[in-house]
């Protein structure tokens, strides 16, 4: 996928002021986005090839990650501690940049995963509630956009999904010691993926498929479904996002500011 120049322009000025290690793979190794020139870090380097590999293995169920591993777009950034404020700033940086590609040529099977070095978690409350502070510190940084009015900014509505650069996401959550096989991975992972993609699957009536093989590799992968799924358009995807199994009774933590909505394109 190719920026136009202007776009690249703004984001070469901004790498100047932001230490980002946003990265593709381009069939044989990862390189720098927009630096292809300047090699990554080790332990950077090794995160994205170990995330690779769990993707590319039997163990992860999410048909669509692999999609965009294999032949569409995957893009991610390395961070050394959630919700530090010098992560926050780049990791708002690089999401931005992500939405702007998605933008500018969009894809059916897109992701960017947000790798984190620390801290470790110890179990799956702690974890939920680090995914969820990171996403209202993202907030607290797009204070310049709008909400996305495809979806909804209230995580008690069935059409909520999450918004960052006037873009909606499904954020799936990765943690080492999740109680589903397929959520889990060496370190705390956040994929954004645009939630626009899927309602073009569903224009050309690929969504359902997707989800049926999806669900039959977990079922296969563990022997039963998360009990948070469930179809669309019957309740909020906020209670997947962490992969935990959340109480019936369950409330979001995650509250939007009050902000005008991005109108629909007529």
């Amino acid at each position: 996928m190719t920026f136009n120049n202007k776009v690249r322009q703004t984001e070469r000025l901004a790498q100047k002021s932001v230490e980002s290690l946003y990265a593709e793979w381009d069939g044989e190794k990862f390189s720098r986005v927009f630096e292809p020139e300047k090699s990554l870090p080790f332990q950077t380097e090794n995160a994205y090839r170990d995330f690779r590999a769990h993707i590319s293995g039997d163990d992860f169920s999410c048909v669509g990650a692999k999609a965009a591993l294999n032949g569409d777009i995957l893009r991610l950034g390395f961070y050394n501690r959630m919700n530090a404020p010098e992560t926050n700033a780049v990791l708002a940086h690089d999401l931005r940049i992500f939405a702007a590609e998605q933008k500018e040529s969009p894809s059916n099977y897109a992701s960017f995963a947000a790798i984190f070095a620390a801290p470790i978690v110890e179990n799956e409350k702690a974890w939920e509630n680090s995914l969820w502070t990171q996403l209202e510190n993202l907030h607290a940084l797009d204070g310049g956009s709008i909400w996305d009015s495809s979806v909804s900014s209230d995580p008690e509505d069935v059409n909520f999904s999450f918004s960052f650069a006037e873009t909606g996401f499904f954020i799936v959550g990765l943690y080492p010691n999740s109680s589903r096989l397929a959520r889990r991975f060496s370190r705390t992972t956040m994929v954004f993926n645009p939630h626009a993609q899927f309602d073009r699957l569903r224009e050309i009536q690929q969504y359902e498929r997707l989800q049926k093989t999806i669900r039959m590799r977990e079922l296969k992968l563990q022997g039963s479904l998360n009990p948070n799924l469930s179809d669309f358009g019957t309740q909020s995807e906020a209670r997947q996002y962490s992969g935990r199994a959340v109480e019936e009774n369950w409330k979001c933590p995650f509250h939007a500011q009050m902000r005008e909505m991005k109108k629909s394109p007529e």
